[in-house]
């Protein structure tokens, strides 16, 4: 790790911090107004190590071509109590399709409602109805007991959970997220596809998520 810092990776650090979502390095060279994203990926890269090498709650995450300035996975539950729950209808639909399907890839949650799900899944993440976990360029995503716990489902089974949201948010039955394959650099066959958001009856209004208890 350099000992002294360019003044570039301090300006991408701080564009990653108020972005909110992940970042592609062109995104970031963008968002810098440079026209050469090589110096920009290269901060990248310093800041990953200064983060891995720094005691802090924050983190440096690739996420897939992006990269997310982030809450330490373990520091979560410490900002749970303060961290607002902000249901709008586009992270309601993201979450109601992780809780539907899960374990699903955040891949293929692309897949069904678009890039829009990165900035979703570092939401959800962030207030802690969601966990995530690397696998290969993706992530798996889950629900958490948070999750179940906000929403009053008595069990935090896949399951269950999917009878809570087809009763209760009259989330249509589709059908399942296609199997985790051993080598996730290989495609999911078109068969095994999930159905687009289009094709899952997902309540587009947030006031009609039940109040927590």
């Amino acid at each position: 790790m350099p000992g002294r810092i360019d003044d570039l990776v301090f300006q991408v650090e701080a564009v990653l911090f108020a972005s909110g979502k992940p970042l592609s390095v062109r995104e970031l060279t963008s968002a810098l107004g440079r026209d050469d994203y090589r110096p920009v990926q290269r901060a990248v890269r310093v800041l990953e190590q200064t983060y891995a090498h720094r005691q802090s709650a924050l983190e440096v995450r690739r996420v897939g071509d992006r990269y997310a300035l982030q809450l330490n996975e373990k520091y979560v539950p410490a900002v749970q109590s303060v961290t607002p729950v902000e249901m709008a209808p586009r992270t309601l639909r993201a979450l109601t399709l992780i809780a539907y399907h899960q374990p699903i890839l955040q891949s293929h949650l692309v897949r069904m409602i678009g890039d829009v799900a990165y900035e979703e899944v570092q939401h959800l993440r962030g207030i802690g109805l969601v966990h995530t976990e690397t696998k290969a360029s993706t992530l798996e995503l889950t629900t958490t007991r948070r999750f179940a716990e906000y929403f009053g489902i008595a069990s935090s089974r896949p399951e269950e959970i999917r009878r809570f949201l087809e009763q209760k948010l009259g989330v249509a039955p589709t059908a399942p997220a296609p199997a985790i394959p051993a080598d996730l650099s290989e495609p999911v066959p078109a068969s095994g596809a999930p159905e687009p958001a289009s094709a899952v009856d997902v309540p587009d209004d947030p006031s009609t998520v039940p109040a927590p208890e």
